[in-house]
């Protein structure tokens, strides 16, 4: 059995990817109940793609705002995503309970057991297994597990008592945010910076509005104290010149750009994933999707290792390609900060500076919405291959299904292009760095569309259960 601590989020979607891999599977939630605070509101595309790459996307696109755009920093030139291949060129805002809500039904389906109100206190190591103390309702238990993932945030108890260290970077300023009713809302969109500070405005499915922000008062190492609507309703004016008519607050938070990334990934039989593995400043709204992707690449990896399918060090590649994916993360959130909090006036020409190249240079605007999006994600071979390995693999489309598609049952595919699966089989054994995988989907159809030039000489290709280009062979 696999026991994932935390239930938000990354723990429901990695205890739905490893069901789907055959393996067992406990959740254990300190919170008896859901949240209903959302930290995170955006499902960026590429997190939109996994969900549709197992079937459930249209679930999270029937409630959720879609926005075309996304920003770098709060600049004033949004980038467009409408140019990125994919078939989902927007942004979700959608509640982080609704995202729960709706994952967690999902991992319920899948057969995991998620138990809420149950406290994990601490973990020893042993040679084959992993022993959970916990205190449930009914008092203190212990679990043995063959592996445990701690994807309880940023305080992680699992991180702590595998001993794997969490260097980083204190808060030098706090953010705030909060979720009111405007009765003179601003159009989608809508953001205001200057010397008295930045705002951002997101529409709520459910009728309120979260102002998002921060001021040249916010620059101090401290925190602040709780956030009062008075003090929202000032600050907000300040920036924008109106309050937009706020009242009714559900909820007013501040947040911190503390910065640190776990060192190791993988310690012996645990191993960490989402804010577990890594803390930054909320630029982007990608924190909730790096997780997610974290649990994708983790989830086929720890199923196949957990039933025997395959050895324990394939395990080693979760911290070798995700490590550099949240050194990455932390990379541009830190880029990022820097320029929300540039009130001065030489900060206000570089904005300009930065949000005028963005507007007139397409390579660059493209690059950047391509990195947020989370589309540009590639992880590097072993050794010498083929161009697209490592990369992730777009929605091909046959004469009758689609990649994703192909997916849905969380195994390897098999892509005959052209000529026969046979011939497709036999190139792929005579490759000694890719090892055939077990219970191997094979398809043989070629491609119904050929305005991707990368894919336009392959004849065959193995996709990975995450969607990422695991060997390939041109015609």
């Amino acid at each position: 059995m696999i026991v994932i601590v935390g239930g938000g989020p990354v723990g429901l979607w990695l205890a739905a990817e490893l069901r789907l891999g055959g393996a067992e599977v406990t959740v254990l939630e300190k919170r008896p109940e859901r949240d209903v605070h959302s930290k995170a509101l955006t499902v960026h595309p590429r997190t939109i793609e996994i969900l549709a790459s197992r079937g459930i996307h249209e679930r999270f696109l029937a409630g959720a705002i879609r926005v075309p755009t996304g920003h770098f920093g709060g600049l004033s030139s949004r980038l467009r995503f409408a140019v990125l291949d994919t078939p989902f060129p927007f942004t979700l805002v959608q509640p982080q309970a609704r995202t729960e809500e709706l994952l967690e039904e999902h991992a319920v389906a899948m057969g995991a057991d998620i138990r809420r109100g149950h406290t994990v206190d601490g973990l020893v190591q042993g040679a084959e297994s992993v022993t959970v103390r916990v205190t449930g309702p009914t008092g203190p238990y212990e679990v043995e597990a063959a592996y445990v993932v701690g994807c309880d945030g940023v305080r992680s108890t699992v991180r702590e008592a595998a001993g794997i260290a969490f260097p980083g970077t204190p808060a030098t300023m706090y953010g705030w945010l909060g979720d009111v009713v405007l009765d003179d809302p601003p159009e989608l969109g809508f953001s205001a910076a200057g010397g008295a500070g930045g705002l951002m405005v997101v529409p709520l499915p459910d009728g309120h509005h979260r102002l998002v922000g921060a001021t040249p008062e916010d620059l101090r190492p401290e925190h602040p104290g709780e956030l009062t609507l008075t003090e929202l309703r000032a600050k907000v004016k300040a920036i924008a010149g109106t309050d937009f008519g706020m009242h009714s607050p559900v909820w007013l938070s501040r947040f911190g750009n503390a910065t640190r990334q776990a060192e190791r990934y993988r310690a012996g039989r645990v191993l960490v994933a989402g804010d577990a593995a890594h803390q930054h400043f909320p630029t982007g709204g990608v924190g909730l999707n790096v997780g997610v992707q974290d649990a994708t690449n983790l989830g086929w990896k720890l199923a196949a290792v957990a039933q025997g399918r395959a050895p324990d060090d394939l395990l080693d590649t979760y911290h070798r390609e995700r490590h550099p994916v949240g050194a990455d993360l932390l990379e541009a959130s830190q880029a990022q900060t820097a320029l929300m909090s540039a009130f001065t006036p030489e900060g206000q020409v570089l904005r300009a500076f930065l949000a005028k190249t963005i507007a007139t240079v397409p390579e660059f605007s493209r690059a950047l919405a391509e990195r947020l999006s989370g589309l540009s994600v590639a992880y590097p071979p072993d050794g010498p291959a083929h161009p697209l390995v490592g990369h992730r693999a777009p929605d091909l489309r046959f004469s009758e299904e689609t990649l994703f598609s192909l997916l849905r049952q969380g195994r390897h595919v098999l892509l005959a292009l052209s000529g026969s699966t046979d011939e497709a089989l036999t190139a792929l054994e005579r490759d000694e760095q890719t090892p055939v995988p077990h219970g191997l989907i094979v398809h043989n159809d070629s491609l119904a569309e050929t305005n991707r030039p990368a894919w336009s000489r392959v004849r065959a290709a193995l996709i990975r259960p995450d969607g990422h280009v695991a060997w390939a062979q041109d015609a």
